[in-house]
């Protein structure tokens, strides 16, 4: 990359950190300035105004969700497989922000109530990671995994409370086992759309990880 583009990931990249801990609303290109050790007129060159700065912090951290989580999941097989692998990459996701925070749900909080340009970047990324999540839920209702007659919106309502509930439990009130409470309401909620009732989910598709031979 050019100098301008290095200095600029180098912002993003603290600007992503500070709105971790504190919020998109903690930002501030003086607050930015400070911490990379640069003047304010150098952050304000990079980013003209402190709301294309949260608009391009919301863009990199859903280009990272995307990375660790979308693309990796969408190579599972179509149907039951694809949905399992979004889901316990975005729990593997929230586990490794406990101790930062996911910008969809703190930023949800602090800009439900006030619209704009910064609400519309948000809320559309947490409509496209929701567009990918139903449309598996429909690929596994067309590979006849889960029963005709599933509500999608209704199960993705149910799967995306599950994270939620995460999020609350271990982030806020420190609660041990959330995690593993998370997956089995995941897997209570499949056997339940499953489309032979009583039927046991088949396993997902081994990945490369798993099916390579163990060190000697």
């Amino acid at each position: 990359m050019q100098k301008g583009q290095q200095t600029r990931a180098a912002i993003l990249e603290a600007a992503l950190g500070l709105a971790s801990q504190m919020g998109l609303e903690g930002l501030s290109i003086g607050a930015l300035a400070e911490v990379t050790q640069m003047s304010k007129s150098g952050v304000f060159a990079h980013f003209g105004s402190r709301e294309e700065l949260q608009i391009a912090v919301i863009r990199e951290y859903h280009t990272r969700f995307e990375e660790e989580v979308f693309f990796p999941a969408v190579r599972e097989d179509r149907g039951l497989p694809r949905l399992r692998a979004l889901f316990d990459r975005w729990v593997r996701r929230v586990s490794v922000e406990l101790d930062s925070g996911c910008i969809y749900i703190s930023g949800a909080v602090e800009f439900d109530d006030r619209p704009g340009p910064v609400r519309d970047a948000l809320a559309s990324m947490v409509r496209a990671w929701q567009s990918a999540l139903d449309r598996a839920i429909r690929l596994s209702v067309e590979e006849g995994q889960l029963r005709p007659d599933t509500d999608a919106l209704q199960m993705l309502f149910e799967i995306h409370g599950l994270i939620l509930a995460l999020h609350h439990d271990a982030r806020f009130l420190r609660l041990p086992g959330a995690i593993d409470r998370a997956r089995t309401g995941f897997d209570r909620i499949v056997q339940h759309y499953l489309a032979s009732p009583g039927a046991v989910e088949a396993p997902a598709r081994p990945s490369a990880a798993r099916t390579r031979a163990p060190a000697r």
